[in-house]
């Protein structure tokens, strides 16, 4: 009888960890064409930061003169004005094809900036 108690015990205990265990999770909720959208900006705006930073560590260092930093920054500036009309036209966000232009656009401020 002790076997048979032992037996039904490990079985009772296997049945509730397989139970745990065979649970699949849920599977992650794939992103709305806005979220992505919104992501694309998020996206083009960080690098007009980091090409932004880039900028005032060059100037720093004096690579280049303030006058040429200004005009720098003030590309820029134009490139995040574009980001920020093109999104007002899509709720918020860019299309793929507008962040490929503003990239394209980054890229040339990137090399004027000595990349």
């Amino acid at each position: 009888m002790p076997r048979l108690t032992r037996a039904l015990a490990a079985c009772t205990l296997l049945s509730s960890l397989a139970a745990c265990v065979a649970t699949p999770p849920a599977p992650a909720p794939r992103p709305t064409q806005q979220q992505i959208a919104d992501q694309r900006l998020r996206q083009v705006e960080g690098r007009i930061d980091s090409l932004g930073r880039r900028i005032d560590k060059r100037m720093n260092q004096g690579d280049y003169p303030p006058p040429q930093g200004a005009s720098l920054h003030h590309r820029l500036d134009v490139i995040r004005r574009e980001a920020h009309d093109m999104a007002a036209q899509h709720n918020g966000g860019l299309t793929s094809d507008e962040q490929r232009v503003l990239n394209q656009e980054l890229d040339n401020a990137a090399h004027a900036i000595g990349e």
